[in-house]
């Protein structure tokens, strides 16, 4: 098995057994990437627990950190192998995927309500960002110069963070972060072998996932880019929707709401800022014309769902039921267009 990850990148993957090898690589990439995801987040939020950051800090930058880890690990890595389509795909589909299928999927099982005053203030800044990634993408690429431009703001809204963290007196996201604490209390010890251990396995599972998906694409004879906005965003948003999940079922609202709003502003920000500060990327008119207007449009309705019509935002269980719905719709678009289906 070791051997044949080590395959070159421009040599192709042949034959049923190649392939069967390659969606082996998927499955058990994804299921290390979201265990190890889940450790690297526990891990790291006790950690700085013990250091004294406050439990909204937490919430804002350790949890969204923790749960974006794999959407970089793996663009990342498929900027070093010249691989844009993945890393674009796998930051934009990650957004796509983080609003339309886990908060549609979280509103079915329990509607959510967003009490928050620290969200919606982060809320019009994911709208500028996706505006300004518009911008960018507008000349067909992503160079050096606009990937230090996304770090640049990416850094400022870091500094942001931690001075309303450190700032805020009382938030519903920070009561809710400081309950989970106490919930998951661990040693420092435990806590810095998880954060470890969690790193290790998921720079490991996301090599294992970019080879699997990469031989896939060439298998089926679609592009790096379909591969990247469908299976490696899925799977990359696994651990955004295991935690938002679990939070809702105990009445945390505002978590599973953060984990979507803080995970696509790292999304849009640094995982492709990190990607292009690595290899500047060629964009795919698609990416212009489709698939970023879907992301936009998803951010505009979680925009108007979070504030409501006075100041009350929920998702009830029918607006649940159209965000998954309107992503089964994009997936099976992306899908017809792949395999030419109705063309």
């Amino acid at each position: 098995m070791g051997a044949v990850f080590r395959r070159s990148p421009d040599i192709p993957c042949r034959g049923e057994d190649c392939m069967m090898t390659a969606l082996a690589a998927i499955v058990g990439g994804l299921i290390l990437l979201v265990w190890s995801a889940d450790r690297f987040v526990e891990g790291s939020a006790a950690t700085a627990r013990h250091f004294g950051m406050p439990p909204l800090l937490i919430g804002m930058l350790i949890v969204g950190f923790g749960t974006s880890a794999p959407e970089m690990l793996v663009s990342a890595q498929a900027a070093l192998q010249n691989n844009p389509g993945i890393a674009l795909g796998n930051a934009y589909g990650s957004n796509i995927t983080n609003i339309a299928l886990i908060l549609g999927l979280t509103a079915l099982i329990v509607p959510i309500a967003v009490h928050s005053q620290v969200l919606r203030k982060e809320l019009p800044m994911l709208i500028a960002v996706t505006v300004m990634a518009a911008f960018q993408l507008s000349d067909g690429e992503i160079s050096r110069v606009d990937a230090w431009v996304l770090l640049g703001v990416f850094c400022g809204l870091m500094a942001w963070s931690i001075y309303q963290g450190l700032g805020q007196r009382a938030d519903a996201l920070g009561g809710e972060m400081e309950q989970e604490l106490s919930v998951h209390a661990m040693t420092l010890a435990r806590a810095l072998f998880w954060v470890v251990l969690g790193l290790v396995v998921l720079i490991a599972s996301s090599r294992i996932l970019l080879w699997g998906a990469m031989e896939v694409a060439r298998g089926l004879g679609v592009s790096d880019l379909i591969i990247g906005l469908t299976i490696v965003a899925l799977g990359t948003s696994l651990p955004e929707l295991a935690s938002s999940v679990m939070a809702i079922r105990k009445g945390e609202d505002d978590i599973a709401v953060g984990n979507v709003i803080g995970s696509n502003l790292f999304n849009t920000l640094a995982v492709v800022g990190i990607a292009g500060a690595i290899h500047p990327m060629a964009v795919a008119p698609e990416v212009l014309s489709r698939d970023l207007p879907v992301m936009a449009l998803l951010t505009v309705t979680l925009f108007a769902i979070s504030f409501g019509i006075r100041g009350q935002g929920r998702i009830n269980r029918l607006g649940g039921a159209a965000l998954l719905a309107s992503y089964l719709a994009y997936n099976a678009f992306l899908m017809f267009s792949a395999f030419g289906i109705g063309g």
